[in-house]
């Protein structure tokens, strides 16, 4: 009974966090900040679902299964992220580059 109270406690805090990562994704100005978001509220949100499973699960061997995905998950998403973060400052680099030739000395 408390087992199945507190699986849907976290849960339902886990599908919190999920809304809020794309509202954040949703509403903010630029990547990065949307990134932030997203990244930060996403992997909250599967730790508070993982922490929610782990009470349901009948063996050590299914409890460490949902460990390892949501450990897989961190790692992905926080790499994704960094990629997706230096794709973005690269191309304002080259952005900002090249304004800043076509604003030099090209005056004739």
């Amino acid at each position: 009974m408390i087992a199945n109270i507190f699986t849907i406690i976290m849960l339902s805090l886990g599908c919190l966090f999920f809304i809020a990562g794309t509202i954040g994704l949703l509403r903010f100005p630029d990547v990065f900040c949307r990134l932030h978001a997203l990244t930060k509220s996403d992997n909250l949100g599967v730790g508070l679902i993982t922490l929610g499973l782990l009470p349901q699960v009948n063996s050590v061997s299914m409890a460490i299964k949902i460990i390892l995905v949501w450990a897989l998950l961190l790692l992905t998403s926080a790499t994704s992220c960094h990629l997706v973060a230096r794709h973005e400052r690269r191309r304002q680099m080259v952005e900002n580059d090249g304004n800043q030739h076509n604003n030099g000395n090209n005056n004739k």
